[in-house]
């Protein structure tokens, strides 16, 4: 299903590697669940919230939906032979939850299993590491119907979910990842509503991102209970935060949003306590009575690995009274009681998300994971860019993607030779897909996909990529 045409030499490499990652490092790409395979009413699989939310009229572009997406569950063997030919050595994956428990509850759905033993078995003949991502956004719709996030049980309910997916993944897979970005989770799904469920309440953007982190916590144990030598982590989208000038209400600003973007997720989770600053910034919308006691030990449960997903900086200012916030990308309301916080444009170059591009701040994100807050491995499961891609002759020459990919290695490597135990660089994503409320009218695939015809095209930074994982490099500028 590739087209195996080779693009123009880039020229990146052409001097040979003098930028040498670790031996072992672990170079892979990255999809979720609902945004490549397709077949949403087939082999069990009951609805999601994503299927429900990119049904509703005007929730997503051109009321795109997942139903078919890049049809991965029926072209997996190609798709695989696709990572092979590209050398990747780590692939990483999401579950799809109501494919495995149908409603979220009882026993497992065997046939949805199997897809999924079968895609193991053949990441494994061609030498290709897999990594589980247990949730990647697409909660059973039952559940939400029944409080969703919000709501305790939901925690308990994703702790034997993955039980399941354990009993029956465990023999074969090594790493495995609880959430990812549970942020987005949150406060898009729950505060803004612009990520499904669609709901539109700060209150229940903080419970839900509590609870997400204890379901983190109990699958943690779960997962430990089922094989204490498994590779366990969870995956956050962290941000440099920076105030737009030395000023004292600026700087303030900053801090409420490093608050909500990071450390909401990262002090629970690795220090096991909430900051201060951050509770007392929310009280307008939650007195953190949803906390039980008991609860931040459970979500600071021991982890072997820490994912950390980067794709820009955030660079704020303090309100400006009778001055409207500027329309973020991901709506004031995705920020609970700093809505008029004012999100600043730099004026430098962006993705076609219109996310400002930002290598250095990849460096700074990762060197404050590791000064300040763990000593575990880290891992880039997630680093990418949206661009306009134009097939012409049979190729995608991808130059913006490809030159994104570039800076972004050249700060993983900078933190390696600061002290940084990064061990691994997942490039997302390895094909064009759903890109969520945006539909397909967004490409940040490595490959190219086709959609009318199913057909997957390596660009030019697919070839780079295979290139500098081959030389486990990059050459010096």
């Amino acid at each position: 299903m590739s087209n195996p045409a080779t693009p123009p030499t880039v020229g990146l490499l052409e001097q040979g590697p003098e930028l040498i990652f670790p031996p072992g490092f672990l170079w892979g790409a990255a999809t979720a669940a609902y945004q490549i395979e397709g077949a949403a009413a087939e082999g069990g699989r009951t609805a999601s919230i994503w299927d429900t939310f990119s049904r509703t009229e005007g929730r997503t572009v051109g009321g795109h939906t997942g139903d078919v997406a890049c049809d991965h569950f029926h072209r997996m063997p190609a798709d695989v032979k696709l990572m092979a030919e590209l050398g990747l050595r780590s692939y990483r994956f999401s579950i799809s939850w109501p494919r495995v428990q149908p409603g979220g509850s009882g026993a497992a759905n065997q046939e949805g299993l199997d897809f999924y033993r079968r895609l193991v078995d053949e990441l494994r003949a061609h030498d290709i590491e897999p990594w589980v991502t247990l949730y990647h956004w697409d909660l059973p719709q039952e559940l939400e119907d029944a409080g969703g996030w919000p709501a305790r049980d939901t925690a308990s309910r994703f702790a034997d979910y993955a039980k399941l997916a354990h009993d029956a993944l465990g023999d074969r897979v090594r790493y495995w990842t609880t959430l990812n970005e549970p942020w987005c989770s949150a406060f898009l799904g729950y505060g803004s509503g612009v990520h499904a469920p669609g709901r539109s309440d700060g209150g229940d953007a903080v419970r839900a991102g509590h609870h997400l982190m204890l379901g983190h916590g109990l699958a943690t144990q779960a997962l430990r209970a089922g094989a204490a030598d498994a590779e366990i982590g969870v995956t956050l989208n962290l941000y440099p935060v920076t105030p737009a000038s030395d000023s004292p209400e600026d700087a303030d600003a900053a801090r409420r949003i490093d608050g909500l973007a990071n450390r909401f997720f990262l002090d629970p989770i690795l220090r096991g306590q909430y900051p201060a600053d951050l509770v007392a910034d929310l009280s307008p919308v939650s007195d953190f009575g949803h906390v039980q006691d008991g609860d931040l030990a459970v979500i600071s449960t021991p982890l072997d690995v820490v994912g950390v997903n980067y794709y820009s900086r955030h660079v704020v200012a303090a309100p400006v009274e009778g001055v409207e916030p500027e329309k973020y990308w991901r709506a004031p309301s995705c920020w609970p009681a700093s809505e008029s916080v004012r999100f600043v444009t730099r004026g430098v170059p962006v993705t076609d998300m219109n996310w400002e591009i930002d290598a250095p701040g990849l460096l700074e994100t990762l060197r404050r994971v590791h000064e300040e807050y763990t000593d575990l491995p880290l891992y880039v499961t997630e680093n990418g860019s949206a661009f306009v891609d134009t097939v012409v002759d049979g190729r995608v020459d991808d130059t913006d993607r490809l030159a994104y990919f570039d800076a972004h290695l050249r700060a993983s490597h900078e933190a390696i030779s600061a002290g940084v135990p990064l061990r691994g660089y997942f490039a997302w994503s390895l094909m064009d897909n759903f890109e969520w409320a945006w539909g397909y009218t967004k490409r940040f695939g490595m490959v190219y996909v086709d959609y009318d015809s199913q057909l997957r095209i390596p660009k030019s930074s697919a070839r780079w990529y295979a290139e500098v994982i081959r030389r486990n490099g990059l050459a010096a500028q």
